[in-house]
């Protein structure tokens, strides 16, 4: 049996564990103990807002900035968004576009509303 042949028969070999290990890619531990750390610091501040009793734009402000970082690191490591470009964008860029889309379609229908409202209701009877 030649070499040619005992590398497509033999899927085992040295070759083969190469190939099916480089398919599958596997992200350091250390990555995933990193990021579960910066969650628990903004986690933390988050509560410290709370805490400190902040009122007004500042703590909504800080709320909202803690709140996206955490999404974020989620999103991007723990969905593994990261390593996918493609994904990323539809994820991050598609639901802000439909939301814009339905908030000018509502526009265009309080415009409609509001005008029928005028010329119906705003008729004396007789």
């Amino acid at each position: 049996m030649s070499h040619v042949a005992e590398a497509h028969a033999a899927p085992t070999s040295a070759r083969g564990a190469d190939a099916a290990h480089a398919v599958g890619q596997q992200h350091p531990i250390r990555l995933y103990l990193v990021v579960w750390g910066w969650l628990f610091v903004l986690s933390t501040f988050s509560y410290l807002v709370d805490y400190f009793q902040l009122h007004g734009l500042l703590r909504w402000s800080l709320i909202l900035v803690f709140m996206a970082l955490k999404a974020g690191l989620i999103v991007a490591v723990f969905m593994h968004m990261k390593w996918e470009r493609l994904a990323l964008g539809y994820a991050i860029l598609l639901p802000p576009l439909a939301v814009l889309i339905f908030v000018a379609i509502m526009v265009l229908e309080a415009d409609h509303t509001l005008l029928s409202r005028i010329v119906y209701f705003s008729r004396t009877p007789g």
